[in-house]
This record gives C-alpha cells, structure tokens and sequence, in this order.
C-alpha cells in the first residue's frame, strides 16, 4: 500500500486546506472515505442546529392543531339542544323495546278507566263554570233591572212618562201595530197613574192588577215602579189575549179584561 504523502508544510498529508487529490497510484478508497465521513458530520450538524429543532418544532405543534375539534372553542348554549335520542341506532331502540315488558291487559284496563274518569271529570267542571258565569250573568242583569225601576220608581213619573214607557215597552214585546189598542185600554183602566187603585174591588196600577200585590212577581218595587207594572201587565196580556189588540176588542166587547 502506498504511503501517504507529506503535505508541503510537512503538518501531515495533504495542504492546509485539506487532503490533495489522490496521486495516480492512489486507489479511489483513499478519497471516497474521508469524503463520506464529511458529509456524514455536515447532516448530522444541520439535524442537530437550533433552526432545524425550531421548523421541527413548528411543525409537530401545526400538525396537531389541524386534528383540535374547533367547536370546543365555541360556546355549547348556541347549539341546538340534542334530543335525548338522537343519538340512539335501530339497535339501541330494539334493545329498549325488548327490555321493556309489554303492559297486562289489567293494567291497560286500569289506565283507560284513569283517563276516561279524568276526562268526564274535565267536562263536569266546564260545565259547572259555564252554568256559574250564566247564573252570574243573569244574577247581574237581575239586580240592575231592579235598580233601573228603584231609580224610576223615586223619579215619580207623570202619565206622560209612563205612556213613554209603555210605548217602548210595547214595541220590544214586537207589538208595535198594538199601540193604539194598549194606549186606550190603560187610558180606561187607570189613566197610565202607576198609584192608581180601585177602591171597590182593590185593583192596582196601570193594568189594574187584581189583587194589586199580583205585580210583585215582576218586582220588589211593583207598587211605585211604572216599568214593573207594565212589564207585568203586557205579560198578562200576552197569556190571556196574544196582545194588546186582542185584549182591547174584549174589553169593548165586556168592559174589563
């Protein structure tokens, strides 16, 4: 094997930059080698550089973030709640099916006995509150009424008055045409005087009602009240005669009605 030659400077073989090339009877080795020891040094110095760590670094921390669930970052209370079994598969309500055991008849029995008592129950007490707000309701239109004739019977009506009433009075009964025959039949009776009483047989107001105290099944206040009166007369007539026309042909036909 050929001995290696002395650098100029005598410090070894090769110069001070470095080994020379390889002479003629040099084999290839004795280059190749120290070539590939250098480039082994210079990768193992950029594996192991400050730079090289850092971009490694970088890269393992961007590599994770791509696999974070970014919807933890966002608030859960803007989300839809999820049903209790939106998550469930065929399987899982299978399996809840199959582990629950099918009710006995006895038990279905009993539960539609519940909901049927349950129901009529529900329809009792609507019924109660319906018939409760109509006796309120008329309980209300009673008592106004009745306060309607105290506040006319303090007034004192004229004869005017009254015949006003009766009028209006006649027309809601829907006996209109009638007017005529009632104003003159009470004209004769007891000139429309809501105090009017015949002393030999004791009849009383405007219709002459006989006995007088006949009136208070239309009001409390039937002995002052002109409406009371009228509404009690009219009602007494529609009975006995249809209406006013009727009552007055009887009464030319025999002096009362």
């Amino acid at each position: 094997m050929p001995e290696p030659r002395e650098s100029s400077d005598g410090h070894g073989p090769g110069g001070p930059y470095g080994p020379e090339p390889p002479g003629p009877d040099d084999s290839p080795a004795a280059y190749e080698e120290p070539k590939a020891r250098g480039g082994g040094r210079r990768v193992r110095r950029v594996l192991t550089s400050n730079v090289t760590i850092t971009i490694a670094a970088i890269g393992v921390v961007g590599g994770a973030l791509t696999v974070v669930d970014l919807g933890s970052f966002v608030d859960d209370a803007s989300k839809p709640p999820k049903a209790a079994s939106a998550g469930l598969s065929t399987n899982d309500m299978l399996a809840k099916l199959t582990s629950a055991s099918d009710m006995d008849k006895v038990a279905a029995d009993a539960v539609a006995v519940a909901k049927e008592r349950a129901y009529k129950e529900h329809q009792r007490e609507l019924k109660r509150l319906k018939e409760k707000a109509k006796r309120d309701a008329a309980a209300r239109k009673k008592l106004k009424a009745q306060q309607e004739r105290e506040r006319l019977a303090k007034s004192n009506p004229s004869a005017g008055q009254n015949k006003a009433y009766g009028k209006k009075m006649n027309e809601l009964k829907g006996w209109g045409r009638c007017w005529p025959s009632l104003l003159t039949l009470w004209n004769h009776e007891s000139g429309w005087n809501e105090r009017a009483e015949n002393p030999s047989s004791g009849a009383y107001g405007i219709p002459q009602a006989l006995p007088g105290s006949k009136l208070a099944s239309s009001g409390p206040d039937w002995r002052t009240s002109s409406p009371t009166q009228i509404a009690w007369g009219l009602g007494y007539i529609k009975a006995r005669y249809k209406d006013p026309c009727g009552a007055w042909s009887w009464w030319q036909a025999h002096n009362w009605y």
